[in-house]
């Protein structure tokens, strides 16, 4: 079969590999019919590199087909239309029972110190071939992979995989009031979604801060606040303006390890870059350092008593924190992958609605066949041809 494989920095190829085949009792084979490339393939693709395999298999936002099952699966089906949720997950251990899916103990990565497994996501996180192929090897089938009706395309539910549930908890974790205002950093598509679903959970006043034109575009045709981070010198000051002087109750940053405007943080990921992977990755997981400005943002605009929530991916072990301001303002701070199969109840009727409350019909900007990941990946990563999310349709 054909699959995106990594080679090195900023180096993503489409070759011939091995088709998946059943393992265990519990796995399923699902044919691939899109497949998204997310903002955390990018840091893959730019930042993570030492954690990565030659050849390995990308993608974690896939939905298909089921071709096969293993004895222990039997909600699932051939020719059942399912989407994939990026964490494994087994349904049934101490975690999985308190919602917390993305710490499952069946799959944990307990020698790297992780949690559950995810696919196509660095040796931290188990080194399962991804999505970006044609054909899926999915473990835990018997709980994880969601059936979805035939019918609408494919983009109605492609972002239960990670984009919708990922927006969803970090909304839930913001603590929004009701009628409140929330300030979402980054525009990508979590973010987008992370002002959509606010708004639709009753949010008053959402106000999205990104420095993409396009981003901001799209945002504010959803009824946006937009903040032009470009322009606007001192962010924190405009939002204040905005909220009676004292900033926005909830903060969601939805940026993480790789934010414009830090420079000292991306010098030290290029100096990590030029080592040899087994020093790099040894440094990156005991003293790693992000690029912290956006982070530094939101605890500047978020008021006193409000509530910041991380869904931008962070890595860093030795990241400084303004602790004396985070505890002045008496903020609280959530964070953590999404545990998506929690949230699927909540989410899956407003994507299988006709009217699109969310507008995830028109959330991808480019549907390219797989043969083009290569480009995609670096039409995402350099931000050009007004590329927000980008869909990849393999032919098998």
């Amino acid at each position: 079969m054909k699959a995106v494989t990594w080679h090195g920095k900023r180096d993503v190829r489409v070759e011939d590999v091995p088709d998946p085949r059943i393992e265990e009792p519990t796995d399923a084979i699902v044919r691939i019919t899109s497949t998204g490339i997310c903002g955390s393939d990018l840091h893959l693709y730019e930042v993570l590199g030492p954690f990565m395999g030659e050849g390995d298999i990308l993608g974690h936002e896939p939905m298909g087909i089921v071709e096969e099952v293993g004895s222990g699966v039997t909600d699932i089906k051939p020719g059942d239309r399912v989407v994939v949720p990026f964490n494994i997950s087994c349904g049934h251990c101490f975690m999985c029972d308190q919602g917390l899916q993305s710490q499952c103990e069946t799959t944990q990565v307990t020698e790297k110190g992780k949690g559950g497994a995810l696919f196509g996501y660095t040796k931290l996180y188990g080194q399962v071939p991804g999505g970006q192929a044609e054909y899926l090897r999915v473990p835990q089938a018997h709980y994880g992979p969601v059936k979805v009706p035939e019918g609408p395309p494919d983009e109605r539910f492609v972002y239960l995989s990670d984009v919708v549930p990922t927006a969803w908890q970090a909304v839930e974790y913001a603590a929004i009031p009701d009628g409140g205002s929330v300030v979402v950093f980054g525009l990508g598509p979590i973010g987008q979604m992370c002002c959509r679903i606010a708004r639709q959970r009753g949010a008053g006043q959402v106000i999205g801060v990104d420095l993409v034109p396009e981003r901001l575009a799209l945002a504010g045709r959803y009824g946006v606040t937009t903040i032009d981070a470009r322009a606007e010198k001192d962010v924190p000051g405009a939002v204040r303006e905005m909220t009676s002087g004292r900033g926005s109750d909830s903060v969601i940053d939805a940026v993480g390890m790789e934010a414009h405007g830090a420079p000292l943080g991306k010098l030290t990921h290029q100096m990590v870059g030029l080592l040899p992977d087994t020093i790099a990755a040894t440094l990156m997981e005991k003293g790693g350092v992000d690029r912290l400005a956006v982070l530094h943002q939101a605890i500047a605009t978020v008021r006193r008593g409000g509530t910041i929530s991380l869904s931008g991916v962070y890595g860093g072990m030795l990241d400084p924190l303004p602790m004396m301001e985070l505890f002045d303002k008496q903020i609280q701070l959530r964070m953590g992958q999404a545990n998506v199969r929690r949230w699927i109840d909540d989410v899956l009727p407003l994507v299988s609605d006709d009217a699109d409350p969310l507008g995830v019909v028109d959330l991808a900007t480019h549907k390219l066949p797989l043969e083009d990941a290569p480009r995609a990946y670096r039409m995402f990563q350099q931000k050009q041809d007004g590329a927000i999310k980008i869909l990849l349709q393999p032919s098998a």
